[in-house]
């Protein structure tokens, strides 16, 4: 599955571990620290297995990066406290989509554990914390 992205950047591929396969802009998957150390240590070469992370639950994490991107692109087009509101409001909305599935929400906790991601991680946890 290859989401949209923009033509400049390099391009990383990833295969999740059900065998999807992702062509995704280098600076998306910044967040995700274990494939930023893999990319600054000249592994990103080739595909990037994912052997933790299904596909399913990659395209949620490509989400969450591509929104998280945006808006840190777009701070000096919109005033810091208005990006900052939005996307505390994205990613409650993310994370009421996400809860709906315990499959998906837990996968997601697993992948952003696996991937190095402390934003998604602290923000899954206190959902799961604040559990109703």
């Amino acid at each position: 599955m290859s989401l949209p992205t923009s033509s400049l950047s390099k391009k990383i591929t990833l295969r999740s571990s059900d065998d999807e396969i992702f062509e995704v802009d280098e600076e998306v998957l910044l967040e995700c620290q274990t494939i930023k150390h893999m990319i600054d240590d000249g592994c990103a070469n080739s595909i990037i297995p994912l052997p933790n992370v299904t596909g399913r639950i990659m395209v949620k994490v490509i989400e969450y990066c591509k929104r998280h991107l945006e808006v840190a692109e777009d701070k000096d087009e919109i005033f810091p406290i208005d990006g900052h509101q939005a996307l505390k409001d994205w990613d409650t909305e993310f994370v009421k989509e996400v809860k709906k599935d315990h499959t998906v929400l837990f996968g997601l906790i697993m992948a952003a554990n696996y991937l190095d991601m402390k934003n998604l991680m602290d923000l899954l946890c206190k959902s799961v914390a604040n559990f109703n």
